[in-house]
């Protein structure tokens, strides 16, 4: 049974909903990928483009020979990766409502994974909570800090 999710980019402008049939993504690690989201990876759910409905259209960005994404144009956020023939779209986890539901399962593009960041979790962290600097940046402009 599929489970109806929604999504979408930072400023609200394009929202999504998305019939989710299961929990696994998967993480890119292309270099096209890289540059169209500036991170090092990509976390993906692959879908069906016929159980996605957009609230408005996406911008479509032709980002290689064999495909393009969907993104705001007025925010810049990235929602996914589509080849240009093909029944399926891979939404961004990220753009997702809820991505902390979905759990990595695969890699993508193994022979261009930079290696230095597979695993992240020896080294130190920081709470949001604990930047004061932060703190003070987010209540004197929203007067709560963020979700």
């Amino acid at each position: 049974m599929a489970r109806m999710m929604t999504g979408g980019c930072q400023c609200g402008r394009i929202r999504y909903e998305a019939a989710i049939r299961d929990d696994e993504a998967y993480l890119c690690h292309c270099g096209y990928c890289r540059r169209a989201t500036g991170g090092v990876s990509v976390a993906f759910k692959n879908v069906a483009q016929a159980d996605i409905r957009w609230s408005r259209e996406p911008d479509w960005y032709q980002s290689s020979p064999i495909a393009r994404r969907p993104f705001c144009s007025a925010c810049g956020t990235p929602l996914g990766f589509s080849y240009l023939e093909g029944p399926n779209i891979d939404l961004t986890v990220g753009s997702f409502d809820d991505p902390g539901y979905f759990r990595p399962t695969s890699n993508f593009a193994i022979d261009t994974r930079l290696s230095a960041w597979e695993d992240t979790s020896h080294l130190p962290g920081m709470r949001l909570d604990e930047h004061q600097s932060a703190v003070d940046r987010w209540i004197a402009a929203t007067g709560k800090l963020p979700d």
